[in-house]
């Protein structure tokens, strides 16, 4: 199938992310944080948790550091109980998007999170008012000039709901949540390595974004991604890289 053209959105993103390597590490502590209290402390037996430990290897946290947050979630250490909360809201031209936190103050976490859709020209909404508009899967994504063929091939046989060739050639494998591990293990083991791969909300229906309005956008997603409590942003535009 072809798709939008995203490598460029993608590639966008994780230059951003790495210019906040410090507060990668904050969030990623904070989601093995509630995945080893929710679910324990076994990789084996959690697969929530395996994802988490999977980020902080690519972000090169230190081993020791990943065990003393999960020993500290699971009791052996003494620690600050997080709520998970999911915002949602509108951005420029109506862009969909959605805001996850954990938080162990959500009257503070609203009023940031609505202070930055108000001052950088968002608009939050009420729950439910843009989740339509997301799925919730795995997401394996292959720069241009991957095979697309062996992509499908294998991401099918092992389980994956769709492969998306995008108009700049990038490769977008879509699983089931339950499935994401299975998928990107089968890839990785034919000897193609993805250059993303998450769990993640995906938009239904990008809407493009261009001029100064992918500028303002940007403004209005970097505010909210810059939040303490913000663990990961999800939207619908499609960004003019040119324009930012």
């Amino acid at each position: 199938m072809a798709g939008h053209s995203k490598w460029a959105n993608i590639q966008h993103r994780k230059g951003r992310q790495d210019e906040k390597r410090g507060k990668i590490w904050t969030r990623i502590i904070r989601e093995i944080t509630v995945a080893a209290r929710a679910g324990g402390g076994d990789l084996s037996t959690n697969p929530r948790l395996r994802l988490a430990v999977d980020r902080a290897k690519a972000a090169n946290m230190p081993a020791d550091r990943v065990k003393y947050n999960i020993d500290k979630a699971t009791g052996s250490v003494e620690g600050i109980t997080y709520e998970e909360i999911r915002y949602e809201g509108y951005g420029i031209g109506g862009a969909a998007i959605i805001v996850d936190t954990m938080t162990d103050n959500k009257v503070r976490t609203v009023a940031e999170v609505r202070h930055a859709f108000a001052k950088f020209g968002g608009n939050m909404g009420t729950e439910g008012s843009v989740a339509f508009q997301f799925k919730h899967c795995g997401q394996i994504i292959f720069a241009p000039g991957q095979s697309e063929d062996k992509v499908m091939e294998i991401a099918l046989e092992s389980g994956a709901d769709d492969v998306v060739t995008d108009d700049d050639g990038a490769i977008e494998v879509i699983t089931s949540v339950a499935d994401f591990e299975a998928v990107k293990n089968a890839l990785e083991a034919a000897g193609l390595t993805p250059d993303d791969a998450q769990v993640t909300m995906r938009a239904e229906n990008p809407i493009e974004v261009t001029g100064d309005d992918a500028a303002r956008m940007q403004k209005l997603l970097d505010a909210i991604e810059d939040l303490d409590d913000v663990q990961e942003v999800y939207h619908n535009a499609e960004l003019d890289t040119e324009d930012l």
